[in-house]
């Protein structure tokens, strides 16, 4: 039956095996018209009633106590594979090498691993925090973490989401200076910028407003150093957003400024994935990770 709803099994063997809706919704710790409501759903899917309503509660059809033994052999085998996948994870066991750049593997990455040691106890994490690329063709890293989609053909990369950067400041500093407005009032303020890296005078190139690099008070290339220098004041500065939610004195400014988004990615080489931990961290990671950019 293509439209049945395994959903609504649940409400229907609580029904059957408390004899009511009431009793069906103690057990379940939800509404009696949701109980009931789903048995009814179940009923119209069914096309034949499971219930006989009466003023004692519900009676049982023939067809409630067949899809009841069903539903029972359905749950029971629902929870061997749970119990089955579970073990399989507590029995991993080895390193994994990780790799991301600064911010990644210094702000969003330790709650993350935190949470992963609890559900892959087995597993130890080496993490390169690197701003570099690492060459997972020469094995420096099992996984990484990438805002740049690599070209080799022996690396599979899957896209997870994309960080957002936003144009910050501490709030004393905006007090002192005062908040842009427009895009070219960032001209009339002191910048954050990168040292060798390009990318930021790119944008405002991009933007209409080239400027050099002495116009940047403060220059690096250290992700952790320039947002240290956002944080105490040093000017305005371009960070990941989620380096904001850290920091409730560091102002976004100019939400609307055209910054484009970094695609994030996470690669694995081609010939390791099979392996279990590692897979098994890779999974991790693609599920967690998208919910913190």
């Amino acid at each position: 039956m293509s439209n049945f709803d395994w959903q609504l099994v649940p409400s229907f063997l609580a029904a059957h095996e408390q004899g009511s809706l009431m009793g069906a919704a103690r057990v379940l710790g939800i509404s009696q018209p949701t109980v009931g409501r789903h048995v009814a759903l179940l009923e119209s899917q069914l096309g034949t009633a499971l219930f006989e309503r009466t003023g004692r509660g519900l009676i049982a059809t023939p067809a409630a106590q067949r899809l009841a033994d069903a539903a029972r052999v359905m749950e029971a085998g629902a929870q061997s594979l749970l119990r089955g996948a579970q073990q399989s994870h507590s029995t991993l066991s080895g390193s994994v090498r990780l790799s991301a750049s600064q911010p990644v593997a210094c702000h969003l990455l330790p709650p993350l691993l935190a949470r992963m040691r609890s559900e892959l106890p087995g597993i130890q994490v080496e993490l390169v925090a690197s701003n570099a690329v690492s060459d997972l063709l020469r094995r420096e890293a099992d996984i990484a973490i990438r805002m740049v989609r690599p070209t080799q053909g022996s690396l599979v990369a899957r896209r997870i989401g994309q960080g957002q950067v936003a144009a910050c400041a501490h709030r004393d500093y905006l007090a002192r200076r005062g908040t842009p407005h427009q895009p070219e009032d960032l001209l009339q303020h002191d910048l954050v910028g990168n040292d060798r890296v390009a990318d930021i005078r790119q944008g405002f190139a991009a933007m209409g407003h080239p400027v050099p690099p002495e116009k940047f008070g403060f220059r690096t290339d250290d992700l952790i150093a320039y947002w240290q220098a956002v944080r105490a004041g040093l000017g305005i500065g371009f960070v990941a957003s989620y380096l904001l939610k850290e920091d409730p004195d560091i102002i976004q400014v100019l939400p609307n400024l055209p910054i484009p988004a970094l695609p994030v990615w996470l690669v694995v080489h081609r010939e390791i994935r099979s392996s279990r931990r590692i897979r098994a961290v890779y999974d991790f990671l693609a599920s967690a990770l998208p919910q913190t950019f």
